[in-house]
């Protein structure tokens, strides 16, 4: 049994252990990890999707050692605590080879606090102009030096003991602005027209996630997984993607695939999601109805 977990394990040993603060309760240097994978000092990020949230999965799939896993908290039912204890999880079951990214649920500057709070960095979906990217980023910031309104938690952190200085000389709260990633997510034709305008004016943004499936839809196209060759989809695409390069802008993005098709990903993409708990539950349709077929009664 053994021997198979070790043969499933991805990536170096070490994952994003160099990456880790002073203490399992803060970020990641995530921010210089999404960097150091778009300048191709290191291998693209290989992250999981947690779709459905749930804690026991978190706690199964966390020694693993992906280097990121994606918590959705916009489109499931989990509470700030349930968020919470799988941030926690995912840090401390992988040993600090795993960093956890939380998808908050919308831009509302609480929701961002509770997640960062946790020890997350965070994915802010649906951003389409220059007023909502100041606004999260706002949200995620100490000090007006960053135009920031986060509220320091006063409680996260236990003086002398978890809250050292990542760098040795400023205070926890300025390093913590360095260390957790703000990853935007665009996903309308608006969103990308203003995408040039946002990274100008919003260079705290660390990276850029194109969500096709909501894009396709907002242009009132046939969701179809988010592919398509209409040529207003191309345009929209190519749009996305020339802005990208111009900003010189780290960007992730889905590729469920391996093979040639990752290594085609990993070119673009400092973060690439691998795999998610919702896609082995879509296996088990398949599964149960061989099994029905196997166990047919013959007439």
């Amino acid at each position: 049994m053994g021997s198979m977990f070790q043969s499933i394990a991805p990536g170096p040993e070490e994952g994003m252990r160099a990456y880790m603060a002073p203490s399992l309760f803060q970020p990641h240097n995530a921010r210089q990890a999404i960097r150091d994978a778009h300048e191709k000092k290191i291998p693209a990020l290989i992250g999981y999707y947690a779709g459905l949230s749930s804690i026991p999965i978190t706690r199964y799939l966390a020694p693993m050692g992906y280097d990121v896993v994606w918590i959705d908290w916009e489109h499931t039912s989990c509470d700030v605590e349930t968020m919470t204890t799988m941030v926690h999880e995912t840090m401390f079951m992988s040993g600090g080879r795993t960093i956890p990214f939380v998808r908050v649920p919308g831009h509302d500057h609480a929701a961002i606090g509770f997640a960062l709070d946790a020890g997350a960095s965070i994915v802010i979906p649906q951003v389409e102009t220059v007023e909502q990217a100041k606004h999260v980023v706002s949200s995620a910031k100490f000090g007006t030096r960053q135009r920031g309104t986060r509220s320091a938690p006063p409680f996260r952190l236990v003086p002398g003991l978890t809250d050292m200085a990542a760098d040795g000389k400023r205070d926890v709260w300025q390093n913590w602005n360095d260390q957790a990633a703000i990853m935007i997510q665009i996903e309308t034709l608006e969103g990308i027209n203003n995408l040039d305008a946002i990274l100008t004016e919003v260079p705290d943004i660390d990276v850029v996630w194109l969500g096709s499936l909501d894009c396709r839809i907002s242009m009132n196209l046939p969701a179809n997984y988010g592919q398509g060759d209409e040529p207003e989809w191309k345009a929209a695409v190519e749009k996305f993607n020339s802005t990208v390069k111009k900003h010189n802008k780290p960007r992730a993005g889905f590729c469920l695939t391996g093979g040639q098709d990752l290594a085609k990903m990993a070119e673009d993409n400092a973060l690439l999601i691998h795999a998610a708990d919702v896609l082995k539950l879509y296996e088990m349709g398949p599964q149960l109805l061989a099994a029905r077929e196997a166990v047919a009664l013959k007439k």
